[in-house]
């Protein structure tokens, strides 16, 4: 049996060794986000603090900081789901009627799977204050204190109940801006803002309601079982439940109650369900026609997502258990808490992706950049299995199919290849993939474009919020060049003296290269076979969001289609070859955050057949820091300070990193 509310856990991992209790005072503000992110870098223990400053509710974080906490928490479910996968069912319908597959072969499950409806709960024992509630703030330009794992329940005005309902994640700012709080003649007005991103379940319902005209119930819960949390950021189809999949995972029936008669008020017969083992719950509903500033905020890539208008939420009522604990998590740069929840989700649905789209064998959305900028896939090239050497053909198709499912409709560079000329191609070996694809990949016809189209809310380098471009690269067939494995290696194809050294110098790399010396690129770095890293002068904004000195056209114009420096089919321009250069990781992260694929592709020898754009030699990406870019996070140095004071020998926090 899975954990009833987000206490049992807590004491669970107490009792076991796997969370430590911090009782010293600790500010929310910036001090808690600074020890979670140096605990979840050393695969530290969970935290419960017990003494937060300004607040009387204590908080948690890094409950899901290890892929064997993540194990432990949900080891129960963890015997079953494999059973429950290996029914080889469409898992939409799976979800929508378990009772059809779940009764037989796993009773247990199908009956969890269905939410329970009671009349009372923990979470009505006690209610507060929108001020009273742990005001956590993450990064120091943070626009205002941030619920970091909500869980925001809606349910469709078209069809309501339970099974229709959307469990999402979606970013709930408390304070700043201008969100008020505060005594009215209705009473105490509390606003909050929610932020949803494209493509999300409230999204969906959203525009229901603003078609029918009305305001739009909305619950957020914070806490309860831990297999909400999971359940809310799950990437199921839409119209499906995640409270559904919530029960299978804790395997227990999510118990949702109805506010009792005694403390609604006036217009609480427009308030949904709540979770009767959520720690607190903010209930109300979005206004018709209401938006306000929200943000800026420390994202997943790695950046500030800037200020803009989304969803005002007026909040009515806000419950809490008297024993309420607060959870939360910090986002920043990939890898954080948030990458494991990841990995965990990707190894629960990784075998439902033949069934969900026929022909594609495996995908894997890379964390290091932020899930959505990068995504590899493999896939079937069988529409001409005679054809030789093989093409992609079936590869186009299945790229259209993965670009229009769900969550991965946000991919912004899909890298996909033929399972049929390696079988053994792990997806999960980046450098050996990137390896597969550049040995094969024809930058005149394996190029494919899609530019004005949408873009995760979150990336800022298509100029603009949720606008963006996306590029497919299809590789089939056998390889068509030997790629340099490092620049002694491309040394020795054309110096006409012996090396005497493992190390080139950037001098004699530049020389070998020819460089164009006027641009100012230099310091290059092979961080990848067959992937040239040069280091550039800073972009130039035109005003217009382009470059005003053109750069990336003027390097590429300086070489021809034989020119040696094609030997790396993969050329990118960066401000720091030392920084991008230093890992994959940082290369993946540099090079796929900074980049659009219509802006910021351009090539060695441009080619134009039947209104298809390529390139004859190395294709380049400008992956330089831009003018119109979020800026990239930093911590408070004071607050750094005091964290590693705390860690000292001697001090509360030694140990613990």
């Amino acid at each position: 049996m899975g954990y009833q509310n987000l206490r049992a856990c807590v004491e669970d991992l107490l009792k076991t060794g796997q969370l430590v209790k911090i009782e010293v005072p600790i500010d929310p503000h910036l001090e808690m986000a600074a020890i979670q992110r140096r605990v979840f870098e050393t695969g530290g223990p969970a935290l419960w603090f017990t003494n937060v400053k300004g607040c009387r509710f204590s908080m948690v974080s890094n409950l899901f900081g290890t892929r064997e906490r993540l194990h432990f928490i949900f080891r129960d479910a963890l015997k079953i789901l494999p059973k429950v996968l290996r029914l080889g069912v469409n898992p939409s319908d799976l979800m929508r009627r378990p009772q059809v597959y779940l009764t037989w072969r796993t009773p247990w499950s199908g009956w969890c799977s269905r939410p329970k409806r009671v009349r009372r709960g923990p979470i009505f024992q006690d209610s507060c204050a929108l001020s009273d509630l742990p005001h956590l703030k993450s990064w120091p330009k943070d626009g205002g204190a941030y619920v970091t794992l909500p869980q925001v329940f809606s349910e469709s005005p078209f069809s309501p109940g339970l099974l229709r309902s959307n469990l999402g994640m979606y970013r709930v700012q408390l304070d700043g801006n201008d969100y008020v709080d505060h005594p009215s003649s209705s009473g105490t007005l509390h606003e909050v803002g929610i932020h949803y991103q494209i493509h999300r379940g409230l999204g969906i319902h959203h525009a229901e309601a603003l078609e029918l005209g009305k305001r739009l119930p909305v619950n957020v819960f914070i806490g309860g079982p831990p297999a909400l949390s999971i359940a809310a950021v799950m990437p199921l189809p839409e119209g499906m439940s995640e409270l559904l999949f919530a029960g299978i995972l804790n395997q227990r029936r999510v118990r949702m109650a109805k506010i009792p008669k005694r403390l609604r008020k006036n217009s609480d017969h427009e308030l949904l369900p709540v979770s009767a083992e959520a720690d607190f719950a903010l209930c109300g509903w979005l206004e018709t026609n209401s938006l306000k500033r929200e943000g800026p905020f420390g994202d997943h890539l790695g950046y500030y997502s800037l200020e803009h208008s989304f969803p005002v939420m007026r909040v009515e009522r806000i419950f809490c258990r008297r024993d309420a604990i607060w959870p939360f998590t910090v986002v920043g740069r990939p890898p954080q808490e948030d990458s494991m929840i990841g990995e965990f989700i990707h190894e629960m649905v990784q075998g439902l992706m033949p069934s969900t789209i026929p022909g594609v064998k495996a995908v894997h959305a890379v964390d290091d950049c932020g899930v959505h900028p990068l995504l590899l896939a493999i896939g079937s090239e069988r529409y001409v299995p005679y054809q030789n050497p093989r093409r992609p053909m079936e590869l186009l198709t299945l790229s259209n199919a993965i670009l229009g499912t769900g969550q991965l409709s946000l991919a912004k560079y899909l890298l996909i290849a033929a399972g049929e000329d390696n079988p053994n191609l792990d997806i999960q070996d980046i450098p050996g993939f990137f390896r597969h694809i550049l040995e094969r990949a024809d930058w005149r016809a394996d190029l494919h474009f899609q530019t004005g189209t949408t873009m995760d809310t979150l990336d800022y380098s298509g100029g603009g919020l949720n606008r963006g471009s996306k590029i497919v690269i299809a590789a089939a067939g056998p390889p068509r060049r030997k790629l340099p494995s490092s620049l002694r290696d491309f040394a020795q194809r054309y110096s006409d003296y012996l090396l005497k050294s493992d190390e080139i110098s950037d001098e004699t790399a530049e020389k070998l290269l020819s460089l164009p010396q006027a641009l100012g690129i230099r310091k290059p770095k092979v961080i990848l076979p067959g992937i040239l890293i040069l280091e550039a002068p800073p972009w130039n904004d035109d005003g217009t969001k382009h470059d005003a000195n053109h750069l990336a056209e003027h390097f590429c114009a300086s070489y021809g289609i034989h020119a040696a420096i094609n030997d790396f089919p993969l050329i990118v321009l960066v401000d720091n070859s030392e920084r991008a250069a230093h890992s994959v990781r940082d290369f993946l992260w540099t090079t796929f955050t900074k980049s659009d694929p219509a802006r910021d592709i351009s090539g060695i020898g441009p080619t134009l057949k039947n209104r298809h754009f390529g390139f004859e030699g190395s294709l380049l990406i400008d992956a330089r820091q831009k003018s119109f870019h979020a800026p990239e996070l930093e911590e408070d140095p004071s607050v750094t300070r005091k964290i590693k004071e705390l860690a000292a020998p001697g001090k509360p926090l030694h140990g613990l990193f």
